[in-house]
């Protein structure tokens, strides 16, 4: 049986405006570009560039009240059109902060048009004499390269496509033969199937010398022992000298394992970094500053200001309500979009600037070392912010620095004790487990466990599981594969 009753909910709701600034406060410089662009094509109302604040308003606009109360007009719409009109000062959403010289310049990075990769290799499949169902598939085995310029598909699979999409009905032999002619391609390598083929197809187009014979038998017969480092096996099957395998390692060590990404004329758009703050250090003291384009100069369209006036002075006000409406949702947006870029720019340079102050001990010798422990939840009670506020800005933006560009979210990490009890930060241990590795001898390189003692001497004592895990996170390989002759 259905009854009705009453319920007191509490909650808490973010207001459009409140929405707008979060999603503009995780935009970085590029992309805020991009939005602010957006917005001034949809608005009328928002205008960019300096505005003449000098004005010459008729004195009874600011005295009168709404004339659009008579009759039908807009009375329960609760517009007062002398709030858009007032010229009595200057309001705050025509003031401008700029965090940046006269002199800055901005600067584009032009894109050069090319012909694509896949463009590439079909023009070269063209001067090949070809059967029309051999150019069918070639170009077909073509498309399927990547952008590292495998064909990562077996043939099975390509052969049922073949016959589906392009009704070509064929056999995996005919595709192996057309395949070959691929390999034949430029760059070399490019449509191999795997590693090991590329570097064979590659070594195969070299001048055959000693060194070259030996690392085809090495990749074609001996690839496993290879990428696992097993040279005394590899002397052993081959029947080498220890320097003669050298040599034929070098030969493969210079090789490109992505043949694809190597075309000058790839069409790739490359997206180029540009920095949200820049630090300078001048006299000793950290400098911070915004970069100029996130404090674009807008203002509200003098032009939307005169219609309202006109729409007031009109002695005609029935067909008045749903243009003043419009041009009041216009106006409103337009004020929020400034006020939400100048909380945007306030955010950004108070918690980049809380950061800097942190750190600042990095900034002002840029050893990482000097990196102290720094999670979100620090930063977020130092400036009286949400965490969520903090992590928008970390996660997107990146700083100048004189050590180069950095991304913030780089500069946060967890913290560990040392053997005095003091806290340390993750960083500093993985800069110091670095440096060992570094300075190794490659002919015996040390393993995790022999460097969790050597982290234990230098005053950090850390699980072997966790130098595992750190230098998993360096990217730098076990012990066995970073082995050199």
């Amino acid at each position: 049986m259905l009854k009705q009753h009453l319920q007191f909910k509490l909650s808490q709701k973010l207001s459009p405006q409140q929405i707008q600034l979060m999603k503009l406060i995780q935009l970085p410089t590029q992309a805020f570009e991009q939005r602010l662009k957006q917005e001034l094509e949809e608005n009328p109302a928002l205008e960019s560039g300096k505005e003449d604040i000098e004005t010459d308003y008729d004195s009874d606009l600011d005295n009168s009240t709404d004339d659009f109360n008579d009759g039908d007009s807009i009375n329960t719409d609760d517009i007062n059109v002398d709030e858009y009109l007032s010229d009595d000062e200057v309001p705050d959403y025509r003031t401008q902060a700029n965090n940046y010289s006269a002199d800055d310049e901005e600067k584009t990075v032009p894109y050069a048009a090319g012909t694509s990769f896949t463009q590439s290799l079909i023009d070269q499949l063209n001067t090949y004499r070809l059967s029309e169902e051999e150019h069918d598939i070639a170009e077909f085995l073509v498309g399927s390269v990547d952008d590292s310029g495998y064909i990562r598909r077996s043939l099975s699979d390509i052969m049922d496509d073949l016959a589906f999409t392009q009704s070509i009905y064929t056999t995996e032999d005919k595709i192996e033969h057309v395949l070959k002619l691929v390999h034949q391609l430029d760059p070399a390598g490019v449509g191999a199937r795997n590693l090991q083929e590329c570097l064979s197809i590659q070594l195969h187009r070299k001048e055959k010398t000693l060194d070259i014979e030996l690392a085809i038998n090495i990749i074609d017969q001996a690839f496993e022992q290879f990428t696992k480092k097993h040279y005394d096996k590899l002397i052993q099957k081959f029947d080498v000298s220890e320097i003669q395998l050298k040599d034929a390692i070098s030969e493969i060590e210079h090789l490109n394992p992505k043949p694809g990404g190597s075309f000058s004329g790839n069409n790739r758009i490359v997206e180029h970094i540009v920095p949200d703050f820049a630090i300078k250090i001048i006299d000793g003291e950290l400098e911070l500053t915004l970069n100029g384009r996130n404090a674009p100069e807008l203002h509200v369209s003098r032009e939307y200001h005169n219609m309202l006036k006109t729409y007031k002075d009109s002695k005609d006000k029935s067909g008045a309500k749903d243009a003043v409406i419009f041009i009041k949702q216009k106006l409103d947006a337009a004020k929020w979009f400034i006020e939400a870029i100048k909380q945007r720019q306030q955010t950004l340079f108070i918690t980049m600037s809380a950061i800097m102050h942190y750190q600042s001990d990095y900034f002002l010798t840029g050893d990482e070392r000097n990196l102290r422990p720094m999670i979100l939840k620090d930063i977020a009670d130092d400036i009286d912010m949400d965490v969520s506020t903090i992590s928008r800005v970390a996660n997107s933006k990146y700083v100048d620095t004189p050590y180069g560009t950095k991304l913030i979210k780089e500069f946060f990490s967890e913290s560990m004790k040392n053997d005095q009890g003091e806290d340390v930060s993750t960083k500093e241990i993985k800069k110091i487990l670095e440096t060992v590795i570094e300075e190794e001898d490659k002919r015996k390189p040390i393993t995790d466990e022999a460097l969790a003692l050597i982290l234990k001497e230098k005053g950090y004592p850390i699980a072997r599981r966790t130098v595992a895990k750190y230098r998993e996170q360096l990217d730098i390989p076990v012990a066995r594969l970073r082995k050199k002759m």
